[in-house]
């Protein structure tokens, strides 16, 4: 059953999967709160406990590895896998049979990401599934928990704002809804992370959040999760009436560095440690020394009082005392790894490194070769704020849950010049679940909504029917889809008569741009195509367009609707004049104005 005072977003992590939602208040102009659903899940075989999110771990547990019912869930009974808090630790001792990581390897672009490649590594007799397959399952892990708790409305009749990566590319979206439809989700709106985070930050301070930004301001959102590093920039803005406005203006590059790298370059710290006690670890064994360096990692974020965290792993051959190997992790070397390896001081001209490649490589995930986090954001702002370093940030992601990694960024981006304020409030772990929820109320009309209105106005072109003349093209009009200043998250239909729409056969569609034309009217046709003052005309996009039945070439008449989306796309559907089928062409805003 829909429910129209229930919003729901879900936060689909590299490292944690968690699930905010929203009750509409029913009082007119009251603020919407976003709160959390508990997930509950295996926290370790046969022992089933509520957990604020679910860590994004898939375990594929080999037949009679476990008792029978060990993995059982109170929707699910006789699985071979688990999710959860369980599949992390289980798989901590067993790395060959864990997936993680899955939502970096859906924007792995080199792999078929639809084949069952995960665990990436493992041998072939252990069972293997996709990563768009293993994205369904915490996906739905989550959805179950939530029909558990709400059977009067189950998550697959809601409309759910799932988040991405700012910088995932289509494919890696297409592959995120695919995932969300496996599930059951059938009605989503991806929205993207750095932008939930801010809209958590809206939704705890209500109104207030007049008194802490001002006209002028910007806002770094500097987001590095378990697998990526997000950078926005949100500026406040005055709209002439004496109203703030929020105006997102810049959104950073696909950055595949974070927390799981963090962990990596612990365990190379601890192997070297063991390396130089002279004991030896085999592969196996190192994979689950990443495993126990995260777990070390987060020990020592959370308590600032421990000076070391244990870490022991299994033993392989007899003559290991008591089959185990036992060293730790000690936080001066946390802090030496983390802090100078991946915040190191910078200039602001500095940029990231690029290293030689090596002929032959591994297709593993394409991590960047430079991991300092800060000479990634120097070259953000360089490109992004125009000569204005930010004046508030905003942390997020789990890596901010350390209180000294905060304070080497604020220090790094001090000395460049200017010293930001740090926007209190979030949860680092669970605040984009929320903001996401929060938009979805936001958009039902509960709150400050953040603009992000296209500087430029975008135009299709239109053969136009006329007679052949040899050597000259026939001639082209402009139809106006999106004028300047349309907002991200609206859609609209193109007035106009029906449009001819080639299909079965490659066609090539042209889209145009202008950043000077700012009178220009959604189904304006311009007959100055060729005028280069006032368009330009980007990349075409050549695509063959599937219509069962149809002779390839057949001329199908339409007419044009658009979709501005949150994430930074344009989309423009044909749907069929006298029929029910429509096809999309995609397109991608942002990188058009990063050009």
């Amino acid at each position: 059953m829909r429910r129209d005072d229930l919003v729901v977003g879900i936060d689909l992590g590299t490292t944690n999967t968690a699930l905010g939602f929203v009750r509409m208040p029913s009082e007119e102009g009251a603020h919407p709160h976003a709160e959390v659903l508990p997930l509950p899940q295996a926290v370790r075989p046969g022992d089933v406990q509520p957990r604020n999110a679910l860590p994004s771990f898939l375990y594929l547990a080999q037949p009679g590895e476990l008792p029978e019912g060990a993995l059982d869930l109170p929707w699910a009974q006789g699985r071979a896998f688990v999710v959860g808090e369980a599949a992390r630790e289980r798989g901590a001792e067993v790395p060959l049979h864990l997936v993680s990581s899955a939502k970096s390897w859906l924007s792995h672009g080199k792999v078929d990401r639809r084949a069952a490649i995960l665990p990436h590594g493992a041998p072939a007799e252990v069972a293997k599934v996709s990563p768009v397959t293993a994205a369904a399952r915490y996906l739905e892990h989550v959805k179950d928990a939530w029909d558990a708790a709400n059977p009067d409305a189950p998550l697959g009749a809601q409309q759910v704002f799932l988040t991405v990566p700012a910088s995932f590319d289509a494919v890696a979206r297409d592959l995120t809804l695919e995932a969300a439809t496996q599930a059951g989700l059938t009605d989503v709106v991806l929205l993207e992370e750095p932008q939930a985070a801010f809209y958590a930050w809206l939704a705890k301070m209500g109104d207030g959040w007049r008194d802490v930004l001002h006209p002028g301001d910007r806002v770094l959102v500097c987001d590095v999760g378990g697998g990526t590093s997000d950078f926005s920039l949100i500026e406040v803005k005055d709209d002439g009436q004496g109203n703030l406005t929020l105006e997102r203006v810049a959104v950073g590059e696909h950055i595949l560095l974070g927390g799981d790298n963090m962990d990596l370059a612990l365990a190379y710290v601890l192997q070297q440690k063991l390396a130089a006690a002279g004991k030896k670890i085999d592969a196996g064994q190192q994979r689950a020394l990443v495993s126990q360096a995260r777990r070390a990692k987060e020990q020592l974020l959370v308590d600032a009082t421990k000076e070391a965290a244990p870490v022991t792993l299994l033993g392989r051959g007899s003559k290991l005392i008591g089959g185990q190997i036992k060293t730790e992790l000690t936080r001066a070397e946390l802090e030496r790894t983390l802090v100078d390896g991946f915040f190191p001081q910078c200039g602001r001209d500095d940029r990231p490194q690029e290293a030689r490649r090596t002929g032959f490589m591994e297709l593993g995930l394409p991590f960047v070769s430079d991991a300092a986090i800060t000479r990634h954001l120097a070259k953000f702002l360089g490109e992004h704020a125009g000569g204005h370093l930010p004046t508030h940030v905003l942390f997020n992601g789990g890596v901010f849950n350390s209180p000294l990694l905060q304070a080497r960024l604020l220090e790094v981006v001090t000395s460049w010049g200017q010293a930001p304020k740090v926007l209190e409030g979030t949860d680092n772990d669970l605040a984009v679940a929320r903001g996401a929820a929060y938009y979805g109320a936001v958009r039902k009309g509960g709150g400050i909504r953040i603009r992000g209105g296209v500087a430029r106005s975008y135009y299709v072109g239109i053969e136009s029917a006329a007679p052949a003349i040899p050597g000259v093209p026939p001639p082209m009009r402009a139809l106006c889809i999106v004028p300047i200043g349309m907002e991200e998250g609206s859609d609209a239909q193109v007035p106009g008569g029906t449009l001819g729409l080639v299909v079965g056969e490659p066609a090539e569609f042209r889209f145009l741009t202008s950043t000077t034309r700012t009178d220009d009217v959604i189904g304006e046709v311009l007959d100055e195509f060729t005028w280069p003052e006032h368009l330009v005309e980007t990349a075409p996009i050549t695509a063959t367009l599937e219509a069962e039945g149809l002779a390839p070439g057949t001329l199908v008449p339409v007419r044009l609707e658009v979709k501005l989306t949150e994430i930074g796309t344009l989309e423009v559907w044909s749907v069929e004049a006298e029929g029910n089928r429509r096809w999309r062409l995609e397109y991608n805003v942002r990188e058009e104005e990063r050009g």
